[in-house]
């Protein structure tokens, strides 16, 4: 038969997956059309495709997964599911897809991970190569990149073209990706739909124009030449900058992880008390707080400017850390990896307990209270080790009104009390290490009043 073999041959069911080309069955490979006739069983992922003839009546379309399923994820699972129950029912099945198997397929992506199929690919002509075609561009003289117009804004980060935006599917889609641009390109943009077909369009359009000039559909492209500025271009010029002071500053080409401590911990205090002097209803101090996190934020990028230098990590490896942990963590928001539905939950509180439970698992900690940092002033880990405790129902056997009058105050009376207010501020909900800062800093006010009172007396400056 025709074909790659991906998986290892074993005795499980089989699923050749082929693809119906760019458009039209002139389109179609021999390698496909003979991979058809070797196979009674036809699954298709979606009818509406130019070539779909060519998988003849008994074909079993797969299209209603888009009508009942709420997400794409949705979607592709569903299709998953019933090809390899197909398959496991017949032993082999072929499932077809437009364009090519290996273009823009997440299905195909999921079977070849899947264990329960052995997984044939056939090649085939894929939209790319039409739009190479029709644009007369060599994609890799000009380095083109191939973006997803679902993923714009992060797939096209610090890219200046040009670009192949594909499956610029709706017109939600197209506004996301024009929105994405704070500064537009001059050059026009070429517009390409339903290449190779009876309807094939062709046109060009300035940035601003496409949601008024495209009616998009699933054969919708665009082709950027060149872009006025890349994608999220601010974070990127911070990261190259960091870069060259790495480079060519003295005092930045010594640092290391460790000589950096000290800074690091003197701009998250400042952050912190730029967040004190903010006004969550007026806006006021807005400023001083930008200002103060784009300071934290060059000591991220730096610590990851160092350890990339090192050859460990860069700032794309700590950004998709943070994006799959936190994607992990909210298993009631996102679907789990391992299929099934999100996690429901109650509240804050849930959510708090889940986190707890799945950073344990992850981290393969014995205890709720492995991993709190030693390094945390005192309140914020009694606060830290009272939510932990509350998320495996434990709570700590204290009262406020557990020391009497006539009892002397010893360390350890002295620390029951203390953890006892935590316990409080937690279940009211309350920051007891902000609420300590603000009672000391409106100490700190009655004493500096008081000196001037008793330096200058009732005529003392405001």
């Amino acid at each position: 038969m025709s074909g790659q073999h991906v998986s290892a041959i074993n005795e499980r069911p089989r699923v050749t997956v082929v693809g119906l080309g760019p458009a039209g069955p002139d389109l179609c490979t021999t390698a496909t059309l003979v991979a058809i006739g070797e196979h009674p069983h036809r699954l298709v992922r979606t009818v509406r495709h130019p070539a779909v003839s060519v998988l003849g009546d008994a074909v079993v379309a797969l299209d209603h997964h888009y009508e009942s399923a709420a997400s794409f994820t949705e979607v592709y699972a569903g299709v998953v599911e019933e090809v390899v129950a197909a398959a496991e029912v017949h032993s082999q099945v072929l499932y077809a897809v437009p364009g090519s198997p290996m273009v823009a397929e997440h299905t195909v992506e999921l079977l070849l991970a899947d264990d329960r199929v052995d997984v044939t690919l056939v090649p085939a002509l894929s939209f790319l190569d039409l739009a190479w075609v029709r644009l007369g561009v060599d994609p890799l003289d000009s380095g083109v990149r191939i973006v997803d117009a679902h993923r714009f804004p992060v797939e096209a980060a610090g890219e200046r073209g040009p670009l192949l935006v594909a499956q610029v599917d709706s017109q939600a889609v197209l506004a996301d990706v024009v929105a994405a641009v704070v500064d537009p390109p001059d050059e026009p943009v070429t517009v390409l739909q339903g290449l190779g077909t009876d309807d094939e369009r062709i046109v060009q359009a300035l940035w601003d124009d496409l949601p008024d000039v495209v009616d998009p559909d699933h054969l919708t492209s665009l082709f950027v030449p060149r872009l006025a500025a890349p994608i999220a271009a601010e974070v990127q010029r911070f990261v190259d900058l960091v870069a060259v002071l790495r480079r060519e500053c003295p005092w930045d080409a010594e640092q290391t992880h460790t000589t950096l401590r000290p800074h690091l911990l003197e701009e998250a205090h400042e952050v912190l008390e730029a967040l004190d002097e903010f006004d969550e209803v007026s806006g006021e101090g807005s400023e001083a707080l930008e200002e103060e996190l784009g300071d934290l934020l060059f000591q991220v990028v730096f610590h990851a400017r160092i350890a990339a230098d090192d050859g460990r990590f860069d700032l794309a490896d700590v950004t998709r850390g943070i994006h799959d942990k936190l994607r992990h963590r909210h298993p009631h928001v996102f679907r789990p990896e391992s299929g099934g539905d999100p996690v429901g939950v109650d509240g804050s509180a849930d959510v708090v307990a889940n986190w707890d439970r799945i950073k344990q698992v992850e981290k393969g900690r014995e205890s709720v209270l492995d991993g709190i940092p030693p390094t945390l002033p005192a309140l914020a880990v009694a606060q830290k080790v009272v939510r932990r405790a509350a998320g495996i129902d434990v709570e700590p056997d204290l009262s406020l009104s557990g020391l009497r009058d006539d009892e002397a105050l010893d360390d350890e009376a002295l620390g029951d009390l203390l953890l006892a207010l935590a316990v409080s501020a937690w279940s009211a909900g309350l920051d007891a290490e902000d609420a300590l800062r603000g009672a000391v800093g409106r100490f700190s006010t009655v004493v500096r009043a008081t000196e001037l009172e008793r330096l200058y007396g009732g005529d003392h400056p405001r």
